[in-house]
């Protein structure tokens, strides 16, 4: 069996405790490995990434699929140190961001299609929620298309979608006009360290066949977070001052603590701002 074969199975049983048989035959199977054993990686060497492989990986982003081939998806490059670090001092509990070689925020470009009507003298009715929502998805798209390229010649990378939680800063640092708005962050460089696999819930709560299904959620998340403790255990938990020490602190319960806070809650507020219509 091919070497990439027992790789994805390993892989794949560390992130859903599942054993999947995998076809050696299948063609493929170094591309498969990469997107099974990814791993987020928020410690860099301090070796530069050179301008054209970053270029090079924007270009391959890109080269993702796109809602009606609209292309609403873009990529903002931060160079300016002063800059990402004006980012990084809104988030603290991320010092990563002010490490990592590169910094690059992904944008929702709602603004690019109206634009192309007005040029062309031709009417857009479609100033209405789906404008957001397809330049939106557009956007995580190409995001993860550029993780995926990123992992392929080496490099690693860690989503920041918390700029959310300041995107009236974000997007006034950056400039960004209306109807563009900032999705996520990456941090991106050389891997100081290899990095863990999350597990992630068991694909019989996630792979849903001919009609959505919910059955034995509780005790299917139970399980799921008796088998995270065992290889990535929550080192803090979330406002003991509030919500006591869990013996057991699974997902589950940091999850449930998460968003126990009203969070972004003026998000909807800002979006109007940019003049997103979301009726």
């Amino acid at each position: 069996m091919p070497e990439s074969a027992p790789i994805i199975e390993a892989a794949l049983s560390q992130r859903f405790g599942e054993r999947l048989k995998v076809d050696g035959c299948l063609p493929g199977l170094d591309e498969l490995a990469r997107i099974a054993e990814h791993r987020v990686h928020r410690r860099y060497l301090s070796r530069e990434i050179a301008p054209d492989l970053l270029r090079l990986l924007c270009a391959c982003a890109l080269s993702a699929p796109s809602k009606s081939d609209l292309q609403q998806g873009d990529i903002l490059i931060i160079r300016e140190n002063a800059k990402r670090y004006a980012i990084a001092e809104l988030l603290p509990e991320m010092p990563w961001l002010r490490q990592a070689p590169a910094f690059l925020v992904f944008l929702a470009n709602g603004r690019r299609l109206p634009q192309i009507s007005q040029i062309r003298g031709k009417p857009f009715p479609n100033d209405h929620l789906d404008l957001f929502f397809n330049a939106t998805v557009d956007a995580a798209i190409v995001m993860t298309t550029f993780l995926r390229a990123a992992e392929a010649v080496g490099l690693g990378c860690c989503p920041i979608s918390v700029i959310r939680d300041h995107a009236v800063k974000v997007s006034e640092m950056l400039a960004l006009p209306p109807k563009v708005m900032p999705v996520a962050g990456m941090c991106v460089g050389w891997p100081a360290e290899e990095g863990g696999i999350t597990p992630r819930l068991p694909l019989s709560v996630t792979v849903h066949e001919d009609h959505f299904a919910e059955r034995r959620l509780t005790e299917m998340i139970d399980a799921y977070d008796r088998r995270r403790n065992t290889t990535r255990p929550y080192r803090n938990q979330r406002e003991p001052e509030r919500f006591g020490r869990s013996e057991v602190y699974g997902w589950s319960e940091d999850k449930a603590r998460q968003y126990a806070v009203r969070l972004r809650a003026d998000f909807g507020s800002f979006v109007r701002s940019k003049d997103f219509n979301l009726d």
